[in-house]
């Protein structure tokens, strides 16, 4: 270093002055932006460089290198970050360096012609401030081509000083932090390598890490260049050292030489470990949404995913795209074949979307760029013009970012139409991220159609196979007005429920919808292609009679009903809201239906099965139950006749509270009442065991000590077994 006794000292302006405390304590949100900054600078300086070449060679001269350089010394405690760019004159390092206000890269960009093709990263100044995170004391050494050395230092106080190099660099500038005492972490190869792989490792030139390892070389070996800098990557490292292993350098164990002519043996080498300095190039993976898409390979691209996600497998699907027009910027998506473990975690990261800044990391957890129901989405965005504030951590809030993500939303929506080509990759796709298409149907409202192109349903009539809406639409009987679907716990409980019986009957398709979100999905999906989605399990189905000769059946049917249906009513009360004849029941007696607009018994159920929830809800959105009898139904029938008969027969109390919580498990409700509706079932276990009338009774009365006596039960408790077993004869 040379001596200060000719340095010149300078005065920062006024504002760095003022806020070089704020940015160093506050403005960044963690040290490591320091290392990326200090190396996007470097990137700067060498695209300086690399632009005015393609018009003067000449400006390569001193060092045709073009590379950046990270050296660590643990002793020393310094951090040197060197470039072989354009480097700075004396007047570049007042104005650079002092202020915020000016720039050497901007002002660089407003002295070029309009159009020329330069990547620079930002503004030298506001970057290289970040150095004092780490550092109490930096030091820059710099050279220009058209002006001699010079060393700048500062200590972050109100000044910094200006003096001649004595050993001037060929060309560029090197960064030397003094390293705090608290912050040696940064000069640990380990800590090194993670910020450059986080942040800079798409940085089109080198970057190259020094570091020592040690070797076992023969005793008398040459020494002289141990200590020297060897500049060398990766690759030279490797063809060096395969080299001096095809030689016999650098064998472990100890050798023998051969025996001279007198027979002695001549004395066994001698082996000692000494350091040997080594460069390692740290940025390896290539910008590959830079190239063109027809130029890369499915390996290529393989390789990156898993580069970028740490993925142990291969993604499903890719889209490679570049948007142009009111704002510019190029991306890659890739779809994964599984979805994580923790998809839906609400403490988990809500996008796997890396940011970048001509080819700078910016962040990974922007939320405004990319919805929440395609967080399964990974991959790169690469923006030229992207406004961040002057940490660059943060995004401005402006209409660039909402103009981004609505085309990634779209590309995804391509990629999703490309994978949904193949049958295969698109059951795989569906199994895995189907909870993310219906999210979207819910919070998307731009998308939903798209979205709803992309749902797969099993039906009544492709049980097996998975089926589109559209497909549904293309199978739709002449003059079906609507497209019906049912809800349920599983496939194998909604497959066989009683409300699909008349609609089997009359070939109609019904979608079975059997996951959770399916509920809050079809509340905002209520139409597609211009039909109707109405829920078989609720009230308006709208089957129309399929003759004038049904039609009139049914009105004479409805007329003989009506006090059997009111009977019903005053039995059960207020349990339901009404009793009525069924239009789309053929076999089972009777069933619960809900209100239109209301809950259905699987959102019922869904609700009733939340940890944390409000139940003052319920009693709001608690569908009133209807109940539908079948008229053609043997039971029905002979209640009916029971009714005619003896209005006031309590038995028919007993049978009708009975077939009322036989409806409530069939139409997918719970029972409010169990053990009652156990003992029901028990006497009906007794009456087929022929079980004698003192025992039961005996049981019965057991029953009623305990609380479990039925309502409207006889007297003597066999009336009603009589009943049922005269209404039982009757359906034989």
């Amino acid at each position: 270093m040379a001596s200060t006794a000719n340095a010149e000292t300078f005065e920062f302006q006024a504002e760095i002055n003022q806020l070089m405390s704020l940015i160093v304590n506050a403005l960044y949100s963690t040290r490591d932006v320091a290392l990326r900054e200090l190396i996007s600078n470097a990137s700067d300086a060498l695209d300086k460089l690399r632009y005015l070449s393609l018009s003067d060679k000449s400006v390569l001269a001193a060092d045709e290198k073009m590379e950046i350089y990270i050296r660590a010394d643990k002793e020393a405690r310094t951090l040197e970050v060197r470039d072989t760019g354009i480097g700075m004159t004396k007047a570049d390092l007042v104005s650079n360096l002092g202020t915020i206000a000016r720039s050497g890269t901007k002002s660089f960009i407003e002295a070029l012609q309009a159009g020329a093709d330069v990547s620079l990263i930002g503004q030298f100044g506001v970057g290289f401030l970040s150095a004092f995170l780490l550092a109490e004391r930096v030091t820059v050494r710099t050279k220009h081509n058209d002006d001699a050395g010079y060393i700048w230092e500062s200590s972050a106080g109100g000044t910094f000083t200006i003096q001649p190099d004595p050993e001037p660099l060929a060309r560029g500038t090197a960064v030397i932090l003094h390293v705090k005492e608290d912050q040696t972490e940064y000069l640990e190869e380990r800590r090194i390598k993670e910020i450059v792989n986080k942040h800079s490792s798409f940085i089109q030139y080198p970057i190259l890490l020094y570091r020592e390892v040690e070797k076992e070389v023969d005793d008398d070996a040459d020494d002289a260049d141990e200590g020297g800098d060897k500049m060398v990557t990766d690759e030279a490292a490797a063809s060096s050292s395969a080299k001096g292993k095809e030689e016999g350098e650098g064998d472990v164990e100890e050798v023998e030489d051969d025996e001279d002519e007198s027979g002695k043996k001549k004395d066994k080498k001698k082996k000692k470990k000494v350091k040997v300095p080594e460069w390692v190039q740290l940025n390896k993976t290539k910008a590959l949404w830079l190239r063109k898409p027809e130029e890369i390979t499915k390996e290529e691209y393989a390789s990156f995913y898993k580069a970028i996600t740490n993925d142990w497998e291969e993604h499903l699907a890719v889209k490679h795209f570049t948007i142009e027009g009111q704002i510019q910027f190029t991306g890659v998506l890739f779809c994964p074949r599984r979805a994580p473990f923790d998809l839906f975690e609400p403490r988990k990261k809500m996008n796997n979307i890396k940011l970048y800044v001509r080819r700078v990391f910016i962040m990974d957890n922007c939320e405004e760029l990319i919805p929440e129901y395609l967080n399964f989405v990974k991959g790169v965005v690469d923006s030229e013009d992207l406004p961040l504030n002057i940490s660059r951590e943060m995004l401005q809030q402006n209409k660039i970012l909402k103009v981004m993500r609505k085309n990634i939303v779209k590309k995804c929506m391509e990629m999703f139409n490309d994978i949904a080509e193949n049958k295969e990759d698109f059951k795989t796709f569906y199994e895995q991220f189907s909870k993310n298409l219906k999210l979207g149907i819910h919070e998307d409202t731009t998308n939903r159609t798209k979205l709803a192109d992309l749902l797969r349903y099993y039906s009544s009539k492709s049980p097996d196979e998975y089926t589109s809406l559209k497909e549904y639409v293309t199978r739709m009987k002449e003059g079906q007005k609507n497209i019906y679907y049912i809800t349920g716990e599983s496939k194998k409980a909604v497959e066989n429920s009683p409300f699909l019986e008349k609609l089997r009957k009359r070939g109609l398709e019904v979608l079975f919808m059997v996951e959770p979100i399916d509920e809050y999905c079809v509340q905002q999906l209520r139409e597609y292609d211009g039909k109707k989605l109405v829920s078989v399990t609720k009230e308006g189905l709208g089957l129309d009679a399929e003759s004038e000769e049904e039609k009139k059946r049914l009105e004479e049917e409805k007329a003989s009903f009506d006090k059997l249906l009111t009977v019903i009513k005053d039995i059960l009360s207020d349990k339901v809201e009404k009793v009525v004849l069924s239009e789309r029941l053929a076999d089972s007696p009777c069933i619960l239906v809900t209100g239109e607009f209301g809950w259905s018994a699987n959102m019922e159920r869904i609700m009733k099965a939340q940890a944390l929830r409000d139940s003052s809800m319920s009693m709001y959105m608690t569908s009133k139950k209807i109940m539908e009898v079948n008229p053609s139904n043997p039971i029905v029938r002979e209640l009916r006749d029971r009714v005619e008969a003896d209005a006031s027969d309590k038995t028919v109390k007993d049978l009708v509270n009975l077939m009322y919580d036989t409806a409530l498990l069939s139409s997918g409700f719970s029972l409010d009442e169990p053990t009652t509706f156990a003992n029901r079932i028990h006497r009906m276990i007794k009456l087929g065991l022929s079980i004698d009338e003192e025992e039961e009774e005996e049981g019965m009365g057991e029953a009623a000590a305990n609380g479990g006596a039925l309502d409207g039960q006889a007297a003597d408790g066999s009336a009603a077994a009589e009943a049922v077993e005269s209404t039982m004869e009757e359906v034989d």
